[in-house]
């Protein structure tokens, strides 16, 4: 049996990593809220721009929202093991956080291998997105005006991309590409943007590529450390244990 000096020691060390866990558990559970936030917002707002980067793209809002309820569930999980002071409780709780770690790595690096494709699926969507324009309230379509009017742009590469669809041989150019509210009429290419969207979308992306790195960076940082907290209070718990027998 550990002596009375040594056990009280060892409780404001579990004390203390009671604590810090629990307000890492909380960041943890609020950061759970905003990605479910996030995937219901993407639903509603950006399904359709998601549609133009791949079909598949569709589903990254229920992704959104299925792995901010996973965090959820997870961190109140979390925040009941680490008040029961329970050993093995905190343990699985180590190891859900390490396989959400090792999902997000996966998930990093697939992006990074696959940017490319996901550029040219980009490129191949808007392009087939303006050869099908109707402005009849289809969602491609409204996604294209979306863009066109945000950025200032028109086309995918440049205004002339238009002149070969049927929309522009009818009306000449959507409204959406005109510099001005008003650019009628809508052949004279001196009164519409003149850079496409695809370039313009690549560069801002690529200039917050470093932004992304930076916060995927941060959220591993994250992780690790809600995995050496849960691991160590675990830790000094089972010893804790073990000194009062």
């Amino acid at each position: 049996m550990a002596s009375p000096s040594r056990r009280l020691q060892t409780k404001p060390v579990i004390t203390c990593f009671k604590s810090v866990l629990l307000i890492y558990t909380f960041i943890f559970w609020i950061t759970g809220v905003i990605l479910l936030a996030v995937g219901i917002w993407g639903k509603v707002s950006l399904e359709n721009y998601f549609s133009l980067l791949n079909e598949k793209a569709t589903n990254v809002p229920f992704v959104l929202t299925g792995t901010g309820t996973v965090i959820i569930l997870l961190g109140t999980f979390g925040c009941f093991a680490t008040c029961r002071a329970s050993a093995w409780m905190l343990k699985l709780y180590a190891m859900f956080l390490t396989l959400i770690f090792l999902v997000e790595l996966v998930a990093a690096i697939v992006g990074f291998v696959f940017r490319h494709e996901i550029k040219n699926s980009f490129k191949n969507n808007y392009e087939k997105a303006v050869k099908q324009y109707n402005a009849t309230g289809d969602y491609r379509s409204d996604a294209v005006d979306k863009i066109q009017s945000m950025l200032h742009c028109c086309g995918v590469t440049n205004y002339r991309d238009w002149k070969d669809t049927n929309y522009y041989l009818e009306k000449g150019f959507p409204e959406s590409c005109c510099k001005l509210e008003d650019c009628s009429p809508q052949r004279d290419a001196d009164k519409v943007n003149n850079e496409g969207c695809f370039i313009m979308v690549m560069t801002i992306i690529e200039s917050e590529m470093g932004v992304i790195a930076g916060i995927s960076f941060g959220v591993a940082c994250f992780q690790l450390i809600g995995i050496f907290l849960a691991y160590c209070l675990s830790r000094a718990i089972t010893n804790n244990q073990y000194e009062i027998v």
